[in-house]
């Protein structure tokens, strides 16, 4: 096998790992965020471990975090919960934090 294999296959297993933590962190920072807004919701327990997964199925929905933020805002603005986008997006920044750190601990 030449060198520029070797490489080659480096940077392939280098993406596949970055992908697989890109993820990961989403789906936590997902679980994260649909905590935080559960509380603002005034969601039991249960309805928040529900949540949670409607949250989940969201992101699905397209590429990027806007089908999560567009969910957010749907449900505050349904509850008639005062919660800007501004604070949706801070609050999902930091809940993205918080899920890496969380992944890089183990």
């Amino acid at each position: 096998m030449s060198t520029f294999d070797e490489r080659e296959q480096g940077f392939e297993k280098k993406f596949a790992h970055d992908q697989e933590l890109k993820f990961k962190s989403e789906a936590r920072r997902n679980k994260l965020i649909a905590a935080w807004a559960a509380e603002k919701l005034g969601k039991t327990d249960d309805e928040a471990s529900a949540y949670a997964k409607d949250v989940q199925r969201a992101d699905f929905e397209e590429a990027g975090d806007h089908d999560v933020q567009r969910k957010l805002r749907a449900d505050f603005d349904a509850a008639g919960v005062a919660v800007s986008d501004d604070e949706i997006r801070a609050a999902m920044a930091e809940k993205m934090a918080e899920a890496i750190a969380q992944i890089e601990q183990g």
